[in-house]
């Protein structure tokens, strides 16, 4: 363990083996910090969190901070981030808030270019890239394996389905299915994910079903939305990817669904 004369790490705080705590730093008396974590300099951990193992944090990050909410006053609130993730530049991730469960959560693998932001009672999955300056209102779930371009925003409890595609100077006011791909000032789907889907190792058949099944719920199907997502889930019982989508587009929401704009989605066929 490592901790530079200029580093403040107030009693209290647990550490595990080989952790590197660089310049100037200060880590907080209720902080934990898993083995073989790095914060390189600058960095301030507060309140209830937890890093886990491996996980590197660039300078100027500010982990932990109260939610930023007015009048909150939740000095129990938790924020959790998993292993193995990279969090580089100015990132600030706030812990939970007493209106909600009272904990953020990151997942394993992640990796949160400069200036991006997740707030208070926000859900995120393993696996997942946010680019410079994503924005995540509070309460919001994003899905293992999300894709964020630059400067994209989520509107407080939206959801984001796994596999997901956001375009960069996206604004996302409205439930993304899984593998889809939303762009534009306010977010349209312009198609599904299928480069994502080819990288997760999805089968041919499986990604021409999910095509199909996108087709039949979002450009020419006949009924309301969830009827349609309801004929799907019965004509594709098989294909895991359709079932997905199915059950995102089903479960209750507090966001309307983003849904497709014909003139924007792809039809090339694979």
């Amino acid at each position: 363990m490592a901790i530079h004369a200029s580093a403040i790490v107030e009693d209290g705080a647990k550490l595990g083996s080989g952790v590197e705590i660089g310049p100037f730093c200060l880590v907080g008396r209720n902080v934990i910090l898993g083995d073989g974590v790095r914060l390189l300099s600058h960095v301030v951990v507060r309140g209830h969190t937890h890093i886990g193992d491996r996980t590197i944090v660039h300078p100027q990050a500010v982990l932990g901070g109260e939610a930023q909410i007015r009048n909150n006053d939740h000095p129990d609130a938790r924020l959790s981030i998993g292993t193995d993730c990279v969090i580089r530049e100015a990132v600030t991730m706030n812990g939970g808030s007493r209106s909600s469960r009272g904990v953020t959560t990151v997942g394993n693998n992640g990796y949160f270019m400069a200036y991006s932001h997740i707030s208070h009672d926000c859900d995120v999955e393993d696996d997942v890239t946010f680019a410079n300056g994503t924005a995540l209102g509070g309460h919001v779930q994003i899905g293992q394996g999300v894709i964020f371009g630059g400067l994209s925003a989520v509107q407080q409890f939206g959801r984001v389905g796994k596999g997901a595609m956001i375009g960069g100077v996206t604004g996302v006011n409205t439930d993304v299915i899984p593998y889809g791909i939303a762009t534009g000032d306010h977010a349209v789907l312009g198609g599904l994910n299928i480069v994502g889907l080819k990288r997760r190792g999805v089968s041919r058949e499986a990604i021409h079903a999910a095509r199909a099944a996108f087709r039949a719920i979002f450009l020419n199907g006949v009924g309301s939305l969830l009827e349609r997502a309801r004929r799907a889930k019965e004509a594709w019982p098989d294909v895991v990817q359709v079932q997905e989508i199915a059950d995102f587009i089903l479960t209750d929401a507090k966001r309307g669904l983003c849904v497709a704009d014909p003139l924007r989605v792809r039809t090339d066929e694979d």
